[in-house]
């Protein structure tokens, strides 16, 4: 099986398919590969903070779930271990946000990854990066 495959398997059939938060959001899986994930998904109104601007966990969970799919995508079950982001423009509601994750490093126990989240016009709203424990178990196919 190909590593695009095994991915692809991995995220859709036992990730997302058993995320009922990332399906509560409306996250649409728009790319998945070794190592990277693409997800997007539109802010609705019930997202909105007191100030009428996405909640920022809102965009943290969209950015942890890329984060989550992309780093458990080699067929190694992996958990996060430290995340940080940095919200950079403010994200209204009808925005559609995309999230992608991308692998900076990767060891046997240890995976770092930078999601870059941006709008519809391409405009960088957030900075995300993560730190796995991958287990060493693998995803059951």
């Amino acid at each position: 099986m190909t590593g695009s495959t095994l991915a692809l398997k991995i995220v859709h059939r036992l990730m997302y398919e058993n995320d009922a938060f990332s399906k509560w959001m409306n996250l649409r899986i728009d790319d998945v590969g070794p190592g990277r994930c693409t997800v997007s998904m539109e802010i609705r109104p019930e997202m909105l903070n007191g100030f009428k601007i996405c909640h920022g966990g809102v965009t943290f969970s969209i950015a942890d779930s890329a984060f989550a799919f992309a780093s458990n995508s080699h067929g190694i079950q992996a958990v996060s271990i430290e995340t940080s982001i940095s919200h950079i423009k403010m994200v209204h509601p009808g925005d559609i946000i995309t999230a992608t994750a991308t692998e900076q490093s990767l060891s046997q126990k240890l995976a770092i990854y930078h999601v870059d989240l941006t709008n519809q016009l391409g405009e960088k709203v957030a900075l995300f990066k993560g730190t796995v424990y991958r287990t060493g178990k693998e995803w059951e196919l």
